[in-house]
Parts: structure tokens; sequence; C-alpha cells
């Protein structure tokens, strides 16, 4: 398996991203969360303008290829007065689910905490997501409060916040 994770930084790879997003979140998330809120999400936080203001303001995203091909993507917002660095998103396309893929970003993921100097990864959920959930506690997260926030739109996220320490890792 040819595997490749490439910080994004062109407008192309922006669209890549973009379109990964449109793909994984439509094929995944209306039984969860309903298409209405799937459709505000995408366009107000996964767009391409939505992707490049948060890449302007401090999220690192990563376009995951593999074989050469985008098979998912990743967001990481690194926090580095609190030591710890937030999996903002993390997204493979569903051919490429349970082949140890998603094992691959989070490994990505806290090499680059090392990096940044944090002890602490930590992302949101949705809680009603429960594949990821147990993937997630299977890769050491545990979780650590619920989370609801309003999004706007009439739409609320209702997350639990998942954390792993990376300390003495």
């Amino acid at each position: 398996m040819t595997l490749e994770i490439r910080l994004v930084n062109t407008a192309d790879e922006i669209e890549t991203v973009a379109a990964l997003a449109q793909e994984i979140w439509n094929e995944h998330f209306p039984p969860i969360i309903g298409q209405a809120q799937v459709d505000y999400m995408l366009e107000n936080l996964q767009s391409a303008p939505a992707i490049s203001q948060q890449i302007a303001g401090g999220y690192e995203y990563y376009l995951v290829n593999l074989e050469e091909r985008p098979a998912g993507y990743l967001a990481l917002v690194p926090s580095v007065d609190e030591e710890a660095v937030q999996l903002s998103k993390l997204y493979v396309k569903s051919e490429h689910r349970g082949g140890g893929l998603g094992k691959a970003i989070i490994d990505f993921a806290e090499r680059r905490c090392d990096e940044l100097g944090a002890h602490t990864l930590w992302l949101t959920v949705n809680q009603h997501n429960a594949g990821p959930i147990a993937f997630y506690e299977r890769r050491g997260f545990t979780r650590d409060g619920e989370l609801v926030m309003d999004i706007g739109g009439g739409f609320v996220m209702q997350d639990y916040k998942m954390v792993k320490s990376l300390a003495g890792e």
C-alpha cells in the first residue's frame, strides 16, 4: 500500500478536499444527522471557501492519497499554548475503511503532535456515530464529556469530546 499524507497548500488541493467532503459526508451522515444538516455543514464548513478560511486561521489540512488517488483527508488545529492538538477532521472514503488507513492517519496526527510539542490529541464525534466512536476508543481515546453546539441554520451538533494523552509515548 502506497500511502501519502500531504499538507494542503494549493487551490486545487483545497478543491480536492471539498470534493472528498461532498462524497464522504453525503454517503455517511444523512442517516445520522439528516440531509438538510449535511448540506448546511458542507456549505458552511467543508466548501472550498470555508476550507481556505480555516487554513488561513491556522488549520492544517492534509490530503490522504492511497496508490496516488485521493482516499480521505484530515485537519489538525494546533494549540501550542495548551500543548494540545485538535483532530478536527478525519474522513476516509467508504471503500478504504477497515483496512488500516484510519490507524495510519491517527499515527500521523500523533507524530505531528510530537513535532509541535503537544501532549494531548482531542476530537469531537457525533454521539450517534457508533462506528467512529468505537474506532477512536480502540486507538486509545476516552470520552471526556458531551458537547452541544448551535452551528446556525437551526442546526445543533451533539458530540462527545474524546481525548488521548500522548505523554510518555
